[in-house]
This record gives structure tokens, sequence and C-alpha cells, in this order.
């Protein structure tokens, strides 16, 4: 089942035929979180009645604050993530984030829980792949033996030519090898990583990948992920 966004204002179906697919997961105080990670504390500064007296009582406004490790929800490690000295996020060209042709590929899981891709075109592409482990987001089995890229993959994406790779799970690495192969190979190449995506299941054919951090100087941010599908 495809998931549209869908604004009060925007119909899914824009008059030009696009629509678009939402493919993050929200963040909230009660999520799931990687094991060890602090759950994110999402408070109120001021409130409505509170902000009341600094408008003389003609308006009121709500000024949230909110406090996360920015791996956390759907988000985008930069190659700073991984090697000190290249680009953090604010640093990556939009061009490298937004309007990206894109790309769903299955990923085939072995015996071993490593993941193999089969898909020859990747060339300047963001590689999406769905394995539908987001299913089990906000469980305890998310977190228990997850996917990993396997090796295989990881040299094909690079050889190919991808620009960015995501994935509907939680870490591109075998989180039991503390050299983090996936992460090292695919960042120095300055391949993007977008980690704990869902709503895959459905996308399939041609479409743009859009993955927009704040402009923040850090080494992963959570983004909006979302496809642009058009002539629908």
């Amino acid at each position: 089942m495809i998931f549209v966004y869908q604004s009060r204002f925007i119909s899914p179906r824009l008059r030009n035929g696009m629509c678009f697919i939402d493919l993050s997961h929200e963040i909230t105080s009660a999520m799931t979180v990687y094991p060890g990670f602090p759950e994110p504390r999402i408070g109120v500064y001021l409130s409505h009645e509170d902000s009341r007296s600094h408008y003389d009582g003609k308006a009121e406004f709500l000024i949230n604050e909110i406090e996360f490790v920015c791996s956390i929800g759907t988000y985008l490690d930069a190659p700073s993530h991984r090697h000190k000295g290249m680009s953090s996020i604010n640093q990556l060209a939009l061009h490298k984030l937004a309007g990206l042709p894109g790309v769903v590929v299955d990923g085939r899981r072995n015996q071993n829980g490593s993941v193999d891709i089969d898909a020859d075109d990747l060339d300047g592409k963001a590689v999406l792949v769905r394995t539908g482990w987001d299913s089990k987001w906000m469980t305890d089995e998310y977190w228990k033996s997850p996917p990993y890229l396997s090796d295989e993959t990881v040299k094909k994406l690079i050889e190919r030519g991808a620009a960015l790779v995501g994935v509907d799970w939680g870490n591109v690495d075998n989180t039991g090898n503390p050299e983090r192969p996936a992460h090292t190979r695919l960042l120095e190449n300055e391949i993007l990583i977008v980690e704990n995506m869902r709503n895959l299941a459905g996308l399939d054919g041609d479409f743009r990948f859009y993955a927009i951090p704040l402009r923040i100087d850090t080494a992963s941010f959570p983004i909006r992920a979302f496809a642009q599908l058009e002539n629908l």
C-alpha cells in the first residue's frame, strides 16, 4: 500500500500529475531509538497561555523545544560521520539531496543476515533497498538481528556510481562488526546514507528522491525523506 503525504491545503495529486510519498518515520517522545541512545525530549519552551503577556494579551504563540541525538528516526549520514575532515550536513550541495533519480531494489537476505541486491543502472541514483523490516518499527524486534549490506552490495553501489543508499532498517552495517565496513567504504566514496526508512513496499517505477535535513554543522541529522512521483 502507498501512503501519500497529504496537506490540508494541497491535494496529494497535484495539477501537474505529481504526488509525494512520505518515506520517513515520525519523531515522537516515545519512539524507537538505537539501543543505548536516549529518547528524544519534545517539550514546550513557551505555551500559548504564557506567551500572551509578551503581546499585551492580543496574541499568543506556542514555542517548542526539542533535545535528541542526531542519529534518530529517518536520518542522513554525511561523510564526516565516519571520516574526519570530510563534508558535514551543512556542506552538502542541494543537488545531492533533492530531486535525485530514485530506484527501489529488493534486498535478498542471506543466512548470515547480510543483504544482496540485483541492480545494474545505479549511476547518480538514490538506491533504496527494500526488505520490509520497517514493519517492525516501534517493536522490540526492530533492533534484534536486523539486516545489513553485504560486502558485495557495498562494492556494487560504489562501482556502479550510486549517489545515495537508503535502507528500511536501522544500520547499513552489521553492528557486531566494530570496523563498520559499509559506512567506511560508502562515505569515503561520498555515497550518502539514509537509515530507518519506511513505505518502500509500494514504491516502484520512476521517481525523484528527496532527503532534506536542516542546514546544520553536524555529521548526521533527521530528515523528511520522500519520493516524488510523476505522470500518474
